[in-house]
C-alpha cells in the first residue's frame, strides 16, 4: 500500500508558476531591448537566472515560449476590456477602449504587441489554445461594438464588420506610435488616438 501511495504521488514539480512568470517576463524584456533576434532559449534562461532545461520543461520549445508571450498579449487585452466600466454611452465607451486601454497596452508592452499582432518572430504558428484565447478576446470586442448596434448606431454594418474596422485602427495607430516619425513629437499622441477613434465610431452611425 505504501509503495502504491508513493507511486501515485509521482515526482514533485521542479518548475512552478513563478518560474514560468520569470521566464515570460525575461523573454518580453529581451524582445523589447533587442528585437526578436535576441530571443533564444539560452538568452531567456540566463536573463531569468535559470537553466535551458527550465525553459524546455515549462514551454516544451522556443515556439511554446513565443506562444506564451502572444497569449500574455491577448490576456492583457481581455483583462483591459473586462475592466472598462460601461456607461450609458456605448460610443464613448468604445472610444475609451481604443484611446486609453489599447494605447496603454501598446506603450507598456510593445514587444508583446509586435509578437502577437505584427508576428515579428519568424515561422511562428499560433497554437490551438492561443487561437481559442484570441477568439474569446475578439468576442469581448464584439460585445462592446454590439452595444452600438443595440443603440441603433451601426449603419448597414454587421457587428463583426465594425469590429474589424475598429481593430484595424487600433493596430494602425499602434504601429505608427511604436515606429516613430508618423506621430510627430509636436502632436499630442493621446489626443490623436482619441480623435481617430471618435471619427471611426462616428462613421458607424446612420447618415442624418
Amino acid at each position: 500500500m505504501l509503495r502504491y501511495a508513493v507511486k501515485r504521488m509521482g515526482r514533485p514539480r521542479e518548475h512552478d508558476e513563478r518560474t514560468r512568470e520569470a521566464l515570460v517576463a525575461a523573454a518580453e524584456r529581451l524582445v523589447a531591448d533587442g528585437g526578436p533576434a535576441a530571443l533564444s532559449v539560452r538568452a531567456v534562461a540566463d536573463a531569468a537566472g535559470t537553466t535551458t532545461r527550465a525553459v524546455y520543461s515549462v514551454f516544451g520549445s522556443k515556439d511554446g515560449l513565443v506562444d506564451a508571450l502572444a497569449a500574455r498579449a491577448f490576456t492583457y487585452l481581455g483583462e483591459g476590456l473586462a475592466g472598462l466600466p460601461e456607461t450609458g454611452d456605448p460610443a464613448a465607451d468604445l472610444v475609451e477602449a481604443g484611446a486609453r486601454m489599447y494605447r496603454r497596452f501598446v506603450r507598456e508592452h510593445p514587444s508583446l504587441f509586435r509578437i502577437a499582432f505584427q508576428r515579428v518572430v519568424p515561422a511562428f504558428d499560433l497554437s490551438p489554445e492561443l487561437v481559442e484565447l484570441r477568439g474569446r478576446v475578439w468576442g469581448q470586442l464584439e460585445a462592446k461594438v454590439g452595444r452600438l448596434r443595440d443603440a441603433g448606431q451601426l449603419d448597414g454594418r454587421s457587428v463583426t464588420e465594425a469590429a474589424v474596422e475598429f481593430n484595424a485602427m487600433c493596430e494602425g495607430l499602434a504601429n505608427a506610435e511604436l515606429r516613430g516619425g508618423t506621430l510627430r513629437t509636436d502632436v499630442d499622441a493621446e489626443r490623436t488616438w482619441r480623435d481617430a477613434f471618435e471619427l471611426v465610431v462616428r462613421g458607424f452611425r446612420p447618415a442624418a
